[in-house]
């Protein structure tokens, strides 16, 4: 009896390569706009540790505890928010995209309640955990320093947190370069403020003259500048969501109003992002706050430094995360489960490639890197040779689980745009608790003479079983029998889609792993 099917591997010549060729561009021209988003947030965090690092250690360690801490919370409703995306890609792949505002403007209404009833009252919680964590006299104007920028940063979310679920709305779109806009202008202001606030009218010495009359607000004027930077980026993509010219397409004006049902699904969804997203923050939180700040200041600031360059690391692949999510979502929508599988294989593969150049920077450029940091003239000779050694050890760190990395941050958003977020978040939560706090605890307790590097062993451990698990989790394929959109003509609109607001067309050879079973033909 004939065998129809391809055999595996069988090369497919010219089709097979177009086939790839066209997987990758899709990806690409979804993932290079959210790269950029992405990227151009973390240079704002990036650029702001860099000018609050001339101010002194001490700074950069107040502000990085702080900010983990404030994020820990502000992850927390993010993480709810989020799954806009989700739903807004699933509605756009089976031809629906009218459903898709309702989901924002819920996701707003969830954030404000929670901006009003859980951060508002972490406000005057956040001194407590300093307090707690710095017992010692010594430590008394880093509490100070750390609290001031904690509530700037808690009251100034609501911004954040509302703009979110809007710009999840674009993503979900496959609008990326809205958002690109919108971040870019509000991170050069963010920069901007960022100078004239910190440094004043000394400006920074020897590179940049000041402004006459501005006072140096040093840490403080830092946070107001981030406020200002998470009120830009919200209201552009808000005004162009509520422009004549978007409402008469989307109807984006309409369903304004508190939907419980809509909240109800997107907390259905969202929370197990909420507890792994929040779970995850709180433990790096502790992490460098108890176990590296354990080892002084000197090791917190290098451990910040070493936090910095890791986020403009990953933080390109956590684009390519969100333009997955975006793309296995549409795929999902339009019934094409094996075309969203190869997608995020694609997306995987440019992570990957990315991640791993960057440990090689790391490596090789791991004392330059760190001594750029404490260039300025506040350091003693002997604290900057402290936080340089200590800082190139934890970037060597860094850089071995860059790779492993790539694939549980990419596989992460490629199971959210399926709607598969229960188990990633239970399990995300779970290894962060055991590794990042448990293995930190028992580093600093009965390995101390590892000094703050043996954390760093236990958080490697964490990112690195994180990775494997998450590919594993996805490869599996439990999420193809997941359905959130409702209605028994969901797969026939999506096919019937076209190619400017829907899926593209299904192609047989997707992806080689998919040529023994191709998904069947259109129609």
């Amino acid at each position: 009896m004939a065998n129809n099917k391809t055999p595996a591997f069988e090369p497919h010549g010219s089709a097979t390569q177009t086939s790839i060729s066209c997987a990758i561009k899709e990806v690409w021209s979804l993932a290079w706009p959210t790269i950029i988003t992405m990227t151009s947030f973390t240079v704002m965090q990036f650029t702001d540790k860099l000018m609050i690092g001339q101010v002194g250690s001490v700074e950069i360690a107040a502000q990085g505890n702080a900010g983990t801490w404030s994020f820990s919370v502000i992850a927390t409703i993010m993480g709810v928010v989020t799954v806009v995306n989700t739903f807004v890609s699933q509605h756009l792949g089976a031809n629906s995209p009218e459903k898709g505002p309702q989901y924002p403007w819920a996701a707003g209404w969830i954030a404000l309640l929670s901006w009003a009833i859980i951060i508002i009252p972490f406000i005057f919680i956040v001194p407590y955990i300093f307090n707690y964590i710095h017992p010692s006299p010594e430590d008394a104007n880093l509490v100070v320093l750390e609290t001031e920028y904690a509530t700037y940063t808690l009251l100034g979310s609501l911004f954040l947190l509302v703009g979110r679920g809007f710009s999840q709305y674009f993503f979900g779109m496959h609008m990326p370069k809205v958002i690109t806009v919108s971040t870019i202008i509000a991170n050069i202001v963010n920069v901007v403020a960022n100078y004239i606030l910190i440094f004043g009218e000394q400006g920074v010495p020897g590179f940049i003259p000041g402004i006459q009359g501005t006072p140096a607000l040093g840490l403080k004027g830092a946070a107001i500048a981030t406020i200002i930077g998470m009120f830009m980026e919200m209201i552009i993509p808000l005004l162009i969501f509520l422009s004549p010219s978007f409402n008469n397409r989307f109807n984006t004006r309409h369903p304004w109003r508190p939907s419980k049902k809509i909240m109800c699904a997107i907390f259905k969804i969202g929370w197990p992002g909420a507890v792994q997203w929040g779970n995850e923050i709180i433990c790096w939180a502790l992490f460098m706050t108890v176990f590296v700040g354990r080892y002084g200041t000197n090791a917190m600031a290098a451990g910040w430094i070493a936090l910095g360059y890791l986020q403009l690391s990953f933080m390109p692949a956590v684009g390519i995360n969100v333009a997955i999510n975006s793309i296995v979502g549409k795929f999902i929508g339009a019934g094409q489960p094996n075309i969203a599988a190869s997608r995020a294989r694609v997306g995987v593969g440019v992570a990957l490639v990315y991640m791993t150049f960057c440990a090689i920077i790391f490596i090789i450029f791991r004392q330059e890197l760190m001594e750029w940091f404490v260039s300025g003239s506040n350091y003693t000779a002997e604290d900057r040779s402290e936080i340089v050694s200590l800082g190139a050890n934890m970037l060597i760190l860094v850089a071995l689980f860059q790779t492993v990395d790539s694939l549980g941050i990419v596989y992460t958003g490629a199971l959210r745009g399926a709607g598969d977020t229960v188990w990633p978040g239970v399990v995300t939560a779970i290894y962060s608790w055991v590794f990042i706090v448990g293995g930190g605890y028992i580093a600093v307790e009965y390995f101390p003479q590892t000094g703050s590097i043996g954390p760093w062993i236990a958080a490697a451990t964490y990112i690195i079983l994180i990775g494997i698990t998450m590919a594993i989790r996805f490869e599996r394929g439990g999420w193809r029998s997941i359905t959130l959109l409702v209605g028994s003509n969901k797969l026939e609109a999506g096919r019937a889609a076209p190619l400017t607001i829907g899926p593209p067309a299904p192609e047989a050879d997707a992806a080689i792993s998919d040529f023994v079973d191709p998904p069947p033909p259109n129609g």
